[in-house]
């Protein structure tokens, strides 16, 4: 379906809001730490110096420095934004997906692997994050994002004529890409990826137990969610031809920065803890340095088979409306992989609908995640559905999945492993098979 000049218009004012997102991070947590600064010299003399001698001065223009690190980083990741802007949403709509890098630049160690993420497709970005004390709910997955309002309360085109400001909301994601970042790209986040991934690829790699690890290349696999795309990584290096999908572009950006221009272990570094000065045992848990990728990005194996497709998972795999079987939409897929997903539907029967019709007879689904529905109490009028555990497995089943080893896996999701506060998911993992 084409897009509308308006749904353009939005797209394009929506995608410049959050490049300006990321440019003006320096000054906007500058301000914030400068704030502390402030305060401190409001205390009494007798306090400052007392304070000073515990060496909570210094650590204030720590901070400082730490956040000129995070923006120059930050600044190179929307070095090259026009990745995914391109002449507007509409354009290549009948190829929404664009795989592989971007061989102009010199950054890339190896332009060959088909591992960048993908273009545009249907991306009308829509956010919604629980929050909880200091900052957003921790898992707040950056999968929607409800900042299309424009600063002025006005149309698209008057956004594009004066200056967007960044809200505190678009700050929260903004620093919680950097979390993303250790979760999927740090030796750090390896204990908690263990946890999440490791038992979605254990599941895989047991579906297809009987069929040799040469022609996994021949079995598609889909990640919805895909956040960074470490999970869909993993998937397309244990030889299967996976595809990620993701909808923020925060999280776009991010992760076409550490696929597609990142070419060294270890070659960037950042400072993801320093925007909360609450719940630190020492100074280092606020100050310790996260060096990222853990891992060689383009190292996957020669003919890969890996992209990242922008965009709303049902806009893009829900196929056309008229459900009838000789949809290509239908049975494209050998298996879905959903990792803290499902909880971003406004109707979750409509994705498990799209799970099961593009799943091919037999195809699995894995899930792991909790229910912390992101559109529960929303502001925007949006519809949400929100069920329990055990309605969403009864659904499925209702649906055409045969749901199997089940079990609860105690996970955290992009937690600082040194601070004082912490959450813990009691997540739901299964595999479920589609059998009608």
């Amino acid at each position: 379906m084409p897009f509308t000049q308006e749904q353009i218009e939005e797209e394009q004012t929506h995608f410049a809001n959050v490049i300006t997102t990321f440019q003006q991070y320096a000054p906007y947590a500058l301000n914030a730490n400068n704030k502390r600064r402030k305060d401190f010299h409001t205390l009494p003399i007798a306090d400052r110096e007392l304070l000073t001698s515990l060496g909570y001065k210094d650590r204030i223009s720590a901070v400082d420095h730490a956040i000129f690190v995070n923006a120059e980083f930050l600044n190179r990741v929307i070095a090259s934004p026009d990745i995914f802007s391109g002449g507007g949403p509409d354009e290549d709509e009948d190829d929404p997906e664009m795989k592989g890098n971007d061989q102009d630049d010199s950054d890339d160690d190896d332009p060959g692997h088909e591992s960048g993420p993908a273009g545009r497709g249907k991306s009308h970005s829509h956010s919604h994050s629980h929050s909880h004390g200091h900052g957003a709910h921790p898992h707040a997955h950056g999968s929607h994002d409800h900042s299309h309002e424009s600063p002025s309360g006005g149309d698209g085109s008057q956004t594009q004529q004066r200056k967007y400001r960044p809200t505190e909301h678009d700050m929260d994601k903004l620093r919680s890409t950097l979390k993303q970042l250790v979760r999927d790209w740090s030796m750090e986040g390896k204990a908690e990826r263990d946890l999440c991934y490791e038992p979605i690829k254990e599941a895989l790699i047991q579906h297809f137990s009987d069929i040799p690890q040469e022609e996994r290349r021949n079995f598609r696999v889909l990640v919805p969610g895909a956040g960074l795309g470490r999970l869909a990584w993993d998937v397309a290096k244990l030889g299967f031809a996976c595809q990620g999908n993701e909808f923020s572009h925060y999280m776009l950006l991010a992760s076409f920065y550490m696929l597609n221009r990142t070419d060294a272990i270890h070659k960037h570094t950042i400072y993801p803890y320093v925007h909360s000065f609450s719940n630190n045992p020492n100074t280092d848990a606020l100050l310790r340095p996260i060096l990222i990728p853990d891992v060689l990005p383009s190292s996957l194996p020669e003919g890969a088979d890996f992209s990242l497709v922008a965009g709303d998972f049902e806009e893009i795999y829900g196929g056309s409306d008229n459900l009838d079987e000789g949809d290509p939409s239908i049975g494209q897929w050998d298996a879905v992989l959903t990792c803290f997903f499902i909880d971003t539907a406004k109707n979750i029967v409509d994705y498990l609908r799209v799970i099961h019709r593009i799943l091919a007879p037999g195809g699995v689904w894995i899930n792991l995640g909790p229910l912390l529905w992101h559109w529960e109490g929303n502001t925007t009028n949006d519809p949400s559905v929100e069920l329990t555990l055990d309605e969403v497995k009864a659904l499925a089943r209702k649906i055409g999945f045969k749901i199997s080893n089940e079990r609860t896996i105690d996970t955290t999701y992009t937690n600082n492993a040194q601070s004082m506060l912490g959450y813990v998911y009691h997540a739901a993992f299964w595999t479920a098979t589609k059998v009608v």
